[in-house]
């Protein structure tokens, strides 16, 4: 059973699942591989002078497995419903158990409103500072809870914020994601 599932792979999800990934979260992310990344080239994202929105993706994907996430491209998420027990994942190909969700579905809405969570006036899903939603553990990220403000850096700082607030969770104080060089492997 995934501690963290994640319900798509562009940056906000590979961002979410990356931080909880790196700590010892076990973390599966589903992606449907249908991001406006594959339409986009980076100049303006931290640290990356020139790259397609593609070989960021590859790269990015990579980068996530290698700290243990199981990512799963192409495997469609149909339903989330919490419960109990956290959370029931379905796809076509299984379902899963997982203490957190995080919803990084791009401007597809439509999960969050089936799992019931609170939207704003402007019709993205309302969440606190922490990309929480109005449902205990269950996070959104990125154009989902932004109005027109769809640019990957902040997509990924969204899951990366989400995942920062599992991991303090998990925790039982505040967690900080802090690698210094003596880290490195």
């Amino acid at each position: 059973m995934p501690d963290v599932a994640i319900v798509g792979g562009g940056p906000a999800g590979l961002s979410a699942a990356l931080f909880t990934a790196k700590n010892g979260l076990e973390t599966v992310v589903f992606d449907t591989d249908e991001t406006w990344m594959h339409k986009a080239h980076l100049f303006n994202y931290p640290g990356i002078r020139s790259i397609s929105g593609s070989e960021f993706m590859a790269l990015t994907r990579g980068q996530v497995r290698d700290r243990g996430a199981d990512v799963r491209v192409g495997e469609a998420v149909i339903d989330v419903e919490p419960g109990d027990d956290g959370f029931r994942v379905e796809t076509a190909d299984g379902e899963y158990q997982a203490d957190y969700v995080v919803l990084a579905t791009g401007a597809d809405r439509s999960m969050a409103e089936d799992v019931g969570v609170e939207f704003d006036d402007d019709g993205t899903v309302d969440v606190d500072l922490d990309t929480e939603t109005s449902i205990d553990d269950l996070y959104a990220t990125g154009a989902t809870v932004r109005d027109e403000e769809w640019q990957a850096v902040i997509a990924a700082g969204d899951g990366a914020s989400a995942a920062l607030d599992i991991l303090s969770k998990e925790n039982g104080e505040h967690f900080h994601d802090f690698d210094v060089p003596d880290d490195v492997p």
